[in-house]
């Protein structure tokens, strides 16, 4: 009988985002981010210039986000008539997508001729953050004038996120696209998260490795990658520049992490051992195969009708994690033991032989491949478990825990 996984709190719960639209045809997008947001917790008032209007109606909005929509800066429906004003004083957040280069050029001059703009500019500053999603075609994210408008956007204390690049409306291809809905909410989740790690670097490896018998055939394990690629979201989220160095698995990079993509335990190995010493923290969650065939065969091994099995002699492979930890300017490391049974005590046996202040245990069997897990943390100073939730949720309080060691004073492993 499967175990039920507690419902972890929605990211955004709480949150009310106002949602400006400006002008251009990524408007399309807006609906499908209105959801997104409500999905992950946000309730969303939406804003529309005129121009946004030609692009997507009202009530498309209206209908999505359950609230009436404002268009206009004399909208009588306010008590005070000040929409401009009152709309800012209960948000989170005002977050423009698409943000076009027009409104951005406005905002920039100071200008306020209509309901959007008065917003932004009315806005309390120290409470109500400005987020830009920028939509334009790619000669125009170029233009040397939109460049500087950007930067004084950001100097005058906006966010922006993205552009991506790809295929326009227009039929070219290049940089100006708005963020997928999806990549804008987790930008803005990720713009909550408190940033912890602000100004570490932590480098993270994941997923299997593979060891080569033939060129058609390896050892791998059950590893799907996900813990570790959670954790490589959530260092970010916290602030950290995050690298991660993965094994052979079908996942996607989080945002703004650099991955190195390796095969085998060596070539993790070789990938780590030379990037470890420039960083602040090393979390091995990989499950590294302990051993290697000793020699990989130049084609395939065929059966020769006699039954027998292939003679496979094994080599040991590299033990990445405790090549780190033995480093002269090591960072802080954090191990990762995925066992079949006695959890606590194969842990703590790991955590001393590794020589690591910090060792995550887990059943391996009952969470490769799953999007849940439960981890139990192992110290000097004991054993705290971490009940069962989502693989990103874990990763969230992992962070904050590694946070708040590195923040305490030095303990020897």
């Amino acid at each position: 009988m499967s175990i039920p996984v507690p419902h972890s709190p929605l990211p955004l719960g709480g949150r009310h985002i106002v949602l400006g639209l400006s002008g251009g045809i990524a408007c399309y997008k807006s609906a499908e981010l209105v959801r997104e947001l409500q999905r992950a917790g946000a309730s969303v008032q939406v804003v529309m210039t005129e121009a946004a209007c030609r692009f997507i109606t009202p009530v498309t909005m209206q209908a999505l986000s359950g609230q009436s929509v404002v268009t206009d800066q004399w909208d009588a429906r306010e008590p005070n008539n000040m929409a401009h004003i009152n709309l800012s004083r209960g948000a989170d957040a005002i977050l423009v997508a698409p943000a076009s280069a027009d409104f951005i050029a406005k905002l920039c001059q100071g200008r306020a001729d209509e309901v959007l703009s008065l917003l932004c500019l009315a806005r309390p500053v120290g409470a109500c953050p400005l987020l830009l999603a920028p939509a334009m075609n790619r000669e125009m994210w170029e233009h040397p004038a939109t460049r500087r408008n950007i930067a004084q956007a950001v100097a005058d204390g906006a966010t922006v996120f993205g552009p991506g690049s790809g295929d326009q409306a227009c039929g070219e291809v290049g940089d100006g696209r708005m963020l997928e809905a999806t990549e804008i909410r987790d930008e803005l989740i990720a713009f909550f998260q408190p940033k912890l790690l602000a100004g570490r670097r932590v480098l993270i490896t994941a997923g299997p490795t593979f060891e080569a018998i033939d060129p058609v055939r390896g050892i791998t394990n059950l590893s799907s990658g996900k813990m570790g690629f959670a954790i490589a979201r959530a260092a970010q989220e916290a602030g950290a520049e995050v690298t991660l160095v993965a094994g052979p698995v079908h996942l996607a990079t989080p945002r703004h992490v650099q991955r190195i993509d390796v095969q085998s335990a060596q070539q993790m190995h070789d990938a780590v051992l030379p990037l470890a010493a420039a960083h602040d923290v090393f979390v091995a969650t990989a499950a590294v195969a302990d051993w290697r065939p000793a020699s990989a065969a130049g084609e395939k091994i065929k059966k020769d009708g006699s039954g027998a099995a292939p003679a496979l002699r094994f080599s040991e492979n590299p033990d990445i994690l405790a090549a780190v930890a033995r480093l002269p300017d090591r960072p802080y490391c954090v191990g990762f033991a995925a066992e079949s049974h006695d959890l606590a005590r194969h842990a703590r046996e790991k955590r001393l032989r590794k020589n690591v202040p910090l060792l995550v245990g887990n059943l391996g069997p009952a969470t490769f491949g799953r999007d849940d897990n439960s981890l139990l943390l192992v110290d000097a100073d004991g054993e705290r478990g971490l009940p069962p939730a989502d693989k990103l949720s874990l990763a969230r309080e992992l962070v904050r825990e590694i946070a708040a060691r590195l923040r305490a004073p030095l303990v020897s492993a």
